[in-house]
């Protein structure tokens, strides 16, 4: 990794999570017998850091923990992972965020979310970390924190000349403030639902359809359709369409995130969008056809 080159700045989401494994995700009122379970270092932000490490670039998070358990563990991992997280803040009191995911026998799954103090995320942590700013080269954020919180991170990006790619999720409206800041919105096709206002099907037609959507709001719009592929359009009227990688299924977990870490890396290289776009696809379909690091602990 070359430590003089730009760096990628996340500014975002550190979650503790644990995984569940079933048969089947449960309906509402029922219980089932799950087979497994293993504790994984995540957050969509965590998630996304770590990626652009394994992509090769420098990475640089700016989160924030709490003084338990979970955050030392958290920062371990990024320690551990390679990346510069000098501009995460421990906050003393309350807890650090969470989740739980519970996967079906075929590797798709559902989380709750416990943000914690994710939420506690500010400008003041835009200020703290203006040198990793003024030296980055994308920031990448997501809806895990505050609006408030990315529209000062981005702002902050934007002065310094970096571009910046908002990964929309969860589904949320960004601000009309956040959104003048973004240059890529990247969304699934739930996601894409929310923000295009239509329903959206998920095929490479339907994610091209609802980027050309999103391309009149922002410089550029990538919708992603699983296992059908990934579609962009740009306000120039730039379209790329490129189908899914065809693997054996074994885990989506992360696989979005995977794909935001290549985007970052690649585009921070000073790749072309395109290039870049292909290079993300093959980092997602690699990740969800292998299973997730760490040992299960059967029930």
């Amino acid at each position: 990794m070359n430590q003089s080159a730009p760096a990628v700045v996340v500014f975002g989401s550190l979650h503790y999570d644990i995984i569940v494994r079933g048969p089947a995700r449960p309906r509402k009122g029922e219980t089932i017998a799950g087979q497994s379970w293993q504790p994984k270092c995540g957050g969509k932000g965590g998630n996304q850091a770590v990626a652009v490490v394994e992509a090769g670039a420098r990475c640089v998070m700016v989160g924030a923990v709490a003084a338990d358990d979970f955050g030392r563990t958290l920062l371990q991992n990024l320690d551990d992972q390679g990346v510069d997280r000098r501009f995460v803040r421990v906050i003393s009191g309350g807890s650090s965020g969470m989740s739980v995911a519970i996967f079906d026998g075929e590797g798709d799954y559902g989380a709750v979310i416990v943000s914690g103090s994710n939420l506690m995320l500010s400008e003041r942590d835009v200020a703290a970390a203006q040198d990793a700013f003024a030296a980055a080269a994308v920031l990448v954020l997501q809806n895990e924190v505050p609006d408030a919180a990315n529209v000062a991170a981005a702002q902050a990006a934007k002065r310094a000349g970096a571009r910046v790619i908002l990964n929309a999720a969860p589904g949320r409206i960004p601000s009309p403030a956040l959104a003048a800041a973004v240059d890529i919105i990247v969304v699934n096709a739930i996601e894409a639902e929310l923000l295009a206002g239509v329903p959206v099907v998920e095929s490479l037609q339907g994610a091209l359809a609802a980027a050309r959507i999103l391309s009149r709001s922002y410089p550029a719009a990538i919708v992603t359709a699983g296992g059908e592929g990934v579609a962009c359009v740009t306000a120039s009227g730039e379209e790329i369409a490129i189908a899914a990688i065809k693997v054996k299924l074994v885990s989506t977990h992360g696989a979005g995130d995977a794909f935001i870490g290549m985007l970052a890396a690649s585009l921070a290289g000073d790749d072309l969008l395109a290039v870049a776009l292909d290079k993300a696809n093959r980092a997602a379909a690699e990740l969800v056809s292998r299973p997730l690091p760490g040992a299960a602990i059967a029930g």
